[in-house]
This record gives C-alpha cells, structure tokens and sequence, in this order.
C-alpha cells in the first residue's frame, strides 16, 4: 500500500483517500517572476505523484494555480512600468512552456487569483458573519485566536501569542518567522492604486492569504485528500489556508499535507539577494536536456534537500543517456527460438515492477525506484546481448519500462 508522510502528523501514514477520485491541490508558481529549479522540483515530484496515483488506478482531480494578484506581483509591475496582468501573462505563458518540457502534466484548467475574486469576497463575507475576520481602517483582517487549533499543521506554541492586537498589511513577509498578529484578508484600495474591485465589502483587492483558499473551494470544495507544496508554505501560509478554510466550512481541510525541500547552490538556499538562483535554461546552457534535468530532479527523494552542482547534473545526465541507450536496446525483438520460461529472465522483468514500486510506495522514493530500474535493466540488457531473451518476453520487458514511465517520464 502506499505510505506517504503527512506533514500533519508528522509520520508515514497508508494513503487512504475519501474516495475514488483523489482531491490534490499542488501549489503553484507566484508569476511575478520566474519559476526557478527549485520550483520546478516541487512541480515535478507533484507530477510525480499525480502519475503514480493514476499507475495503482485512481482518479484524480488535481488544481495546480497562478497566483497573479499578490503584492509582490503589483510591485514588480511598477518596477517594470507594465500593467500587472501583461507582466504576470507573460511569466504564465513561459512556465507553461517549460513545464512542458520538462513533461510536467497540467490540469486542462488552471485558476488564478484574478479568476476568483468573487469566491475571495464569499468566503471574507462568511469570516466576517461569523466573528472570525474584521474590518479596520478599509482593510479586512483574520483574528487567529478566534480559530480553535491556529497553527497546528506547523505545531506554533501559542502560548507566545501576544497579548495586545496586532496587524500585518503585506501578502508575504521575507524569512522563516511568524508574524504573531492578525493577517490581511482584503487590501482595501486608497488613492492611486490601480488593482482593484468594486465588491460588497468593499473596494479593494483579495490578499494573498484569500487568494488559494478561494480558488481551491472554487475548484474543488473545502476538504481535500492532498495538499502539497514546498518546505516554505510550513511558514505562515499553509496554516492561514487552514484557518481560512476550516473556519467557513467546520471541515478538515486536508486529511495529507506533502512538503517538498529546497535545491540549494553552493549550499545555500536560492534567493534574489544572494544571486544565486539556477533557471532551467541556465542548465539548457550548459549542454543539459530537459529529460536529464527531470532525471536529475528525482534522483533525490523529495522531502531531501539537493546541493545543485553542474557536476552531479552532469553525472545523473550521463547515467539517464545509458539508460535510455539500454532501455531501446531491450526494445529490440530478441532471439524467437529463446525459451520463455528462462528463470534469470523472468525474475528480472519482475523485478522491474516489484522493485519500481516497492520504491514508489515508500512515500516516493525515486531515487530507489530509478535505482532499482537502472540495475534491472543492466542484467537484462546482458542477458539480451547474449541472445538470452526471447521475442515475448522483449515485448513483456518493454511493457513494464513504459508503465514505470508513464509515472517517472525519463526513459521515452
């Protein structure tokens, strides 16, 4: 069965959705800016999962989303002296490109903050009627002690809260602290802002922390079976979405939350102050595909940081090319007169499903899934060379690599 580990409770738990069709919510990219190779891996071992789900049978309905509203994205407009939604367009247009290539699968529909303002307002009205959010000085705030539990998918000691009322206006703040305070649900508009709506609470314009909250009950009701994104969300953000949510709907929000860690550069996480921050075409640059840098991605589970070197991409790169040179070896019809009852042969094409997924049900773990098909496929392709598989059971061993590939997309 498959194990996954639940933020929440800190522990592997068997994955047992509500249901048939799995509810997945995947955070995705803020498109003020680029999505980097830390994003990207976040997306990927997201995929990742959506395909694995698919592989043991399961429907699933996922919502990946663009956050086009936030401040951040109004600011870097200003800076650039465009309209926020030619800017944000712009970046949305590049990651679906590159998602693409990076064989990423993306829902038909992808919400955005833009989208969901009306459903933003229902649920602030909701908070508002029921004693959770308030207004003050044109702005609409979350009280956190008003909500039993606030905290608790990060395991916030409380007892630090402060005792007098106190209010943070930003979407986002820099770091990995808390803000011990009431958060920002609506920015209400003053003079000279130029991002705003005309709604029953007033004119103004979502915050970030309304923003994934609305799309995802918009998209797919208020209690989900997954919800992902990366280490970063454990701060602030994951536990907003729950306050908001939980408190409109009385329901758990998710019954699995999947937290992937950071690609670091020279040991140190990405970041705009530190310039060290790796796009996908700075590796394209060097001589990489896209395939070898989906490979490379994965060869490192996803709750484990990664030390992005040009070395190790190089290594995992060349490691992908035999593979695959070995893998369209094996598609080639063997020796029809071989047995097919050949004992070596048929435990290692059983290997092939047994090791892929005994690995991928241990909470992903591609990197000993990868392992476990790299070394199969080395005994098999000697065996294949010495003309030891027969015609059927080269159709058999091709089989079973597409379908581990329909999850992994890096052998075709």
């Amino acid at each position: 069965m498959l194990q996954l580990f639940n933020t929440m409770t800190r522990q592997k738990e068997s994955f047992r959705p509500a249901d048939s069709t799995v509810k997945m919510f995947t955070c995705g990219p803020s498109i003020y800016s680029r999505p980097h190779i830390g994003n990207y891996r976040t997306f990927i071992w997201e995929d990742v999962l959506q395909r694995y789900l698919g592989y043991l049978g399961y429907e699933v309905k996922r919502v990946i989303n663009l956050t086009d509203l936030e401040d951040k994205a109004i600011d870097e407009a200003k800076e650039r002296g465009l309209p926020v939604g030619e800017l944000t367009e712009g970046i949305a247009m590049h990651f679906f490109e590159e998602a693409g290539r990076l064989r990423i699968k993306l829902p038909e529909r992808i919400p955005r903050s833009s989208t969901s303002i009306e459903q933003a307002v229902y649920l602030i009205r909701k908070l508002i009627e029921k004693g959770y959010a308030y207004r003050h000085n044109g702005d609409i705030f979350f009280d956190p002690l008003k909500f039993k539990g606030f905290g608790k998918l990060f395991r916030l000691d409380m007892s630090k809260w402060p005792k007098t009322r106190r209010r943070f206006k930003r979407d986002t703040y820099p770091g990995k602290r808390w803000n011990l305070g009431d958060f920002i649900l609506w920015h209400g508009c003053k003079e000279g802002d130029k991002v705003c709506w005309d709604a029953e609470i007033g004119r103004g314009r979502p915050s970030w922390n309304i923003q994934d909250p609305a799309m995802i009950s918009e998209s797919l009701g208020y209690s989900l079976d997954i919800f992902c994104g990366g280490i970063d969300n454990l701060y602030r953000h994951h536990d907003y979405n729950i306050a908001v949510m939980e408190s409109v709907s009385g329901r758990e929000l998710s019954r699995y939350w999947m937290h992937g860690e950071h690609v670091l550069t020279g040991g140190k996480k990405m970041s705009k102050s530190l310039g060290n921050i790796i796009y996908p075409d700075n590796l394209i640059e060097h001589g990489f595909s896209w395939e070898q840098i989906r490979f490379y991605l994965l060869t490192r589970q996803y709750r484990r940081k990664i030390n992005l070197s040009m070395d190790a991409v190089r290594i995992e790169g060349s490691k992908l090319e035999g593979l695959r040179t070995m893998t369209r070896d094996l598609s080639i019809p063997g020796n029809s007169s071989t047995k097919p009852g050949d004992k070596a042969v048929t435990s290692l094409t059983e290997a092939l499903t047994g090791s892929f997924e005994t690995a991928m049900n241990n909470d992903l773990d591609t990197p000993s899934a990868i392992e476990g098909i790299f070394e199969t496929v080395q005994r098999l392709h000697l065996l294949h060379k010495d003309g030891k598989i027969g015609r059927e059971q080269t159709r058999v061993i091709e089989e079973k690599l597409r379908k581990a590939d329909s999850v992994l997309q890096v052998l075709y």
